[in-house]
């Protein structure tokens, strides 16, 4: 992984009732490619930064656009213990998935953001 990813917003991800027809929209509005990890999650390369649409249980995340942004450090330990010291929350620990591991947490403010790392 080269370091000038680090510290950057690296991933992001939007919640969809629709893959199909969220596919369909973005890849005729920007000509977007798409590799689909399953039915419930697809990615997307638009050339400068990557993402995913994933299929959203609750209208709620749908209706206010929540976006989760995804950023990327080598030591998700490290960072767990630095969000924790710093007064955020874990939502989610640490998880392997395709590609590497990752974990969830709010900012003190409420919001919910993402580390992930490719060891």
């Amino acid at each position: 992984m080269s370091s000038d990813r680090i510290n950057k917003v690296d991933y992001i991800e939007i919640p969809t009732r629709d893959i199909q027809a969220s596919k369909a929209f973005f890849a005729e509005l920007f000509g977007w490619q798409f590799e689909d990890y399953g039915a419930d999650y697809t990615s997307f390369d638009d050339g400068r930064l990557t993402g995913g649409f994933f299929t959203a249980d609750t209208t709620a995340s749908v209706a206010t656009g929540s976006v989760l942004v995804v950023f990327y450090l080598a030591d998700l330990e490290a960072a767990v213990a630095k969000v924790e010291s710093l007064g955020g929350s874990i939502t989610q620990a640490i998880f392997s998935f395709p590609g590497g591991r990752r974990f969830h947490f709010t900012s003190p403010s409420g919001n919910e953001f993402a580390i992930w790392s490719d060891m």
